[in-house]
């Protein structure tokens, strides 16, 4: 199991796993574009390249999934596979996907902001992040 969602009264949330930490961003990254366009397909049309750094790492998911919304909302860029290296709170990454289309796209929910609260990076087995989003 990649990741699960969280209900929590007006949020909905990613609680996302993986046999490291890198791979928990990349399945909360998946877990937030399947909620934004409800498990659509993604293809891999366009490559972007992401770096941050933060003073930890539940600020550095913070900042990765905001980084990804923002793009989202900017450019009407969806994205499908993601590739994180992390080295300590450092992250550098390529994520793959292509334009919003409504034709190929189911539109799922519209997350406003990536917050704070019940954010958690855990780190030992099992190896988990989880986030909540404002909707």
């Amino acid at each position: 199991k990649q990741y699960e969602l969280i209900e929590h009264t007006a949020d909905v949330g990613v609680k996302a796993y993986g046999t490291t930490i890198a791979e928990a961003f990349e399945h909360a990254a998946k877990g937030m574009f399947d909620i934004i366009t409800d498990e659509s397909s993604i293809d891999a049309v366009g490559q972007y390249e992401i770096h941050l750094e933060a003073p930890d790492l539940e600020q550095l998911l913070v900042d990765w999934l905001s980084q990804l919304l923002f793009l989202n909302g900017a450019q009407n860029l969806v994205f499908g596979t993601f590739e994180v290296h992390l080295t300590g709170t450092r992250l550098s990454a390529y994520v793959f996907g292509e334009k919003y289309d409504t034709k190929k796209h189911r539109m799922g929910v519209e997350i406003k902001a990536v917050t704070y609260h019940m954010v958690h990076v855990n780190e030992k087995d099992p190896i988990f992040v989880q986030v909540l989003f404002d909707i």
